[in-house]
Parts: structure tokens; C-alpha cells; sequence
């Protein structure tokens, strides 16, 4: 049976929403056992040696000529570069939820950088989607009470910027990805973070005279099994399924995506953290879904009738 391209599309947009959703709980995990650094570049190591291994067993080549490398760099240096560095940095400031919130944002980045930059164009119905559902995320917060009192403003500002971050890169991924291979930007990528986030550790380190401790953290269980679903699955599978659905819908459609990944976080903690699911929970989880559904909706709909649009104006 063959799937049609669009559906596979979207199978990984949910996939990586999915992923996402419960990396912030790793990275919170992770971070009891090592500095955000050291973090930063162990998962980018086992992400580097996952990538690696993989075409290893595919018997395929990634051309790596100057031309490609300082093609694909731009784009690495927004993500993975800044976005995981500011996350990672931003959540040693400010919690979990708060840095949920302040994601949000990311859908209203793309759709305006996407309308900028790619002249993406889009319906009043997708953008009033789009609202639908960064309202059911504030909603979640503001009914659940927290409060931003608690967190500094650096951790609000580093957040906020690695959700500019990832618009910018869905937008980058968007236009690359329609010239070169989704395999070959995704390990150049991950070559790419492996490199910088290593050197900057050992740098750190060695200023610090600690560079013996450097696989420390290693020697803590929680810690390995919280990398390898960051290095793994958080870094490397994200990177391959946001690669594919971009090469294949727009980027403002797959920024909405981004706003699942709350109520996977959040879903998540009730399965496996005991957490209460509360009416509020439910009520903004209505609206993330009915939003992003709407969205792609709106989005199959618009662009259906512009292909029947050039149909009708082709000469008969």
C-alpha cells in the first residue's frame, strides 16, 4: 500500500512532537548528574556515533565537500547549535512548565518568518487555528497558576530565544531541504553538534582543571538512560523526522506541531511521574489538538484549491 507522501509527513511531525514532549523531563534528569555542557556534548556524541553506525549498516556515503558543509552549517548552527544551548541553559534557570509556556511561541515565530522569508501564504482559518492553540497552551499555565515571579528573567530570555531558534531552522530546513538529501543534512548536522558542543566542553574543563571528570556522569544509570533517549532519539530522530516533514509541508504547518508536544509533556507525567491530570490539563489539550488539526486542515484545503486554480487556468 503506498502512503501517500503528505501522510508520511505528517506521521513524522507527530513523531518528533512525540519525542520532544518528554525530552524536557531527560534533560531535567540529566542535569542532576552534569553540567549543562557536558550534557550538551555527551548526547551529541552518542548522536554523532547512532548517525555514523546507522550509515555504516546502510553501506552509504554522505558526500562531505567544502560547498555542502558550508551549505548546511547556517542551519546547523540554529539547530542544533543555539536551540539545544539555550534550552538546556534556559532550564537551569526557570522549570519545566514555564519553559513549556514560553515554547509556545514557536508556531508564531515560523508562521511569520515562513510568510517572510518563503512567502508562505496562509488562510485566516489557519492563523485563527494557530492562535487555538497557543491559547489552549497558555491556558494550561494560567489556570494551573504558575507564575513567572519564581523564574529569572535570563532563563525566560534564553527559552524564548531557542524558540526563535527552532522557527528559524524549520524555515532554513524548509528551502535546504528541497535541494539536498534529508540523510545527509540530518548527519551533517548531528557531525556538526557533536564537534561543537564537545569542543566547548573539553575547553571548559581543561580552564577548570577537570578535564579526569569529564565521563563522571556516566557512572550514574538515570544519567546514561536519559542521554541515549537525548543523544538517540531527542537529538538524532528529531532532527530526521523534522528534515522529512519539512521537505514535504510548509514550515508554518509544521510549527503548529510543536504545541503537541505540551500535552505529550504533560500527558507523560501523569503516565509515568504520577502526576494529577487536572480539568485545565484536559481543556487545553482540546484546544492544542482541534488547533493543529484545524491548521493542517485549513492548509490541505488552501492548497487544494490553488492546484485546482492552476489546473483551470492551464490552456485546454
Amino acid at each position: 500500500m503506498n502512503i501517500p507522501h503528505t501522510s508520511r509527513a505528517y506521521a513524522a511531525a507527530l513523531g518528533y512532537t512525540s519525542i520532544i514532549g518528554f525530552s524536557f523531563m531527560f534533560v531535567k534528569l540529566a542535569l542532576i548528574h552534569a553540567n549543562p555542557l557536558d550534557t550538551l556534548a555527551h548526547r551529541f556524541t552518542i548522536s554523532f556515533l547512532a548517525a555514523s553506525l546507522g550509515l555504516l549498516i546502510a553501506r552509504r556515503k554522505v558526500p562531505m565537500d567544502l560547498k555542502r558543509l558550508l551549505t548546511i552549517v547556517p542551519l546547523a548552527i540554529f539547530y542544533p547549535f543555539l536551540f539545544f544551548t539555550l534550552q538546556t541553559f534556559g532550564l537551569v534557570y526557570t522549570s519545566s512548565a514555564e519553559a513549556g509556556i514560553i515554547h509556545a511561541t514557536v508556531p508564531i515565530f515560523t508562521l511569520l518568518l515562513a510568510s517572510l522569508f518563503l512567502k508562505e501564504r496562509s488562510s485566516w482559518a489557519q492563523k485563527l487555528f494557530t492562535v487555538l492553540s497557543v491559547t489552549g497552551i497558555i491556558s494550561i499555565f494560567v489556570l494551573k497558576g504558575v507564575s513567572f515571579e519564581q523564574s529569572s528573567t535570563l532563563g525566560i530570555v534564553l527559552i524564548l530565544l531557542s524558540a526563535l531558534s527552532n522557527a528559524i531552522y524549520s524555515v532554513m530546513a524548509r528551502r535546504m531541504t528541497q535541494k539536498q538529501s534529508v540523510l545527509d543534512i540530518t548527519f551533517i548536522m548531528s557531525m556538526i553538534g557533536f564537534v561543537l558542543f564537545n569542543l566547548m566542553s573539553v575547553a571548559q574543563h581543561a580552564a577548570l582543571g577537570t578535564l579526569v571528570h569529564y565521563f563522571d556522569p556516566f557512572m550514574h544509570s538515570s544519567f546514561v538512560w536519559a542521554v541515549l533517549y537525548l543523544g538517540v532519539l531527542s537529538s538524532l530522530g528529531t532532527s530526521l523526522l523534522s528534515n522529512y516533514a519539512l521537505s514535504q509541508i510548509e514550515a508554518s504547518r509544521m510549527g503548529i506541531f510543536n504545541n503537541l508536544a505540551t500535552v505529550v509533556t504533560i500527558f507523560g507525567g501523569v503516565a509515568f511521574l504520577n502526576e494529577k491530570l487536572a480539568y485545565y490539563h484536559v481543556i487545553g489539550a482540546a484546544l492544542v489538538i482541534v488547533g493543529v488539526i484545524g491548521t493542517s486542515l485549513a492548509g490541505r484545503a488552501r492548497n487544494a484549491k490553488k492546484r485546482l486554480s492552476r489546473n483551470e487556468s492551464k490552456p485546454a
